[in-house]
């Protein structure tokens, strides 16, 4: 890591989508990497579905784990509606927003449409990359589950986090039970092929 200054995620989702694991995984691969890390998680209903968010900053010396106004190096939504709250901690000269390409309707609400959302995240961000990261995984892996995985791995291979995919690889093992590891490390290398051939 170059920058002295600590690198600042937000990740956002839903309730069952896995938040806690990919925070869990980035934390131990900065620390395979030598890095000092703090982590916060904010969550309310969410076993039933409601929004949670993560918070991790790593780096040479990191002093507090919540991400202030503008400090967001990087977001990265789970689902689409989820990735407005990023806004927040967006800066347009530094922030990258990676979004899985889903929406999940709101019960009782009218949905805001994808490509509003979109284009007001753009006003928000330095750069804004939407994924099929679930549709991908579910034709190429025969599930969806590991969509998430897939978003970290395709941050490490573009270089938009100051991870390796080498030292992510090693945290999956360290973080997944046995059962889940194949299907993920599989993600990883799927994430590689669709990088070199497919996705921008």
């Amino acid at each position: 890591m170059q920058s002295q200054q600590p690198f600042n995620i937000i990740i956002l989702g839903t309730g069952g989508q896995g938040q806690i694991t990919l925070l869990q995984i980035l934390a131990k691969a900065a620390m395979t990497a030598g890095l000092d890390i703090k982590t916060s998680e904010l969550h309310g209903l969410s076993q039933r579905g409601g929004s949670v968010e993560v918070h991790i900053k790593f780096g040479k010396e990191v002093h507090s784990p919540l991400i202030k106004q503008g400090g967001a190096d990087l977001v990265i939504a789970q689902e689409i509606q989820e990735a407005l709250k990023g806004c927040y901690f967006s800066s347009k000269e530094k922030t990258n927003f990676i979004i899985n390409d889903l929406l999940i309707p709101i019960p009782g609400e009218k949905n805001i449409g994808k490509e509003y959302i979109l284009q007001t995240i753009k006003n928000f961000s330095k750069e804004t990359i939407l994924i099929p990261a679930q549709d991908i995984c579910q034709q190429k892996l025969g599930t969806s589950v590991t969509a998430g995985v897939f978003l970290i791995a395709f941050a490490s291979y573009k270089k938009l986090i100051p991870l390796e995919p080498e030292i992510i690889k090693k945290a999956l093992k360290q973080v997944l039970p046995q059962k889940y590891l194949k299907i993920n490390l599989d993600t990883l290398n799927l994430v590689r092929e669709e990088v070199d051939t497919n996705l921008p």
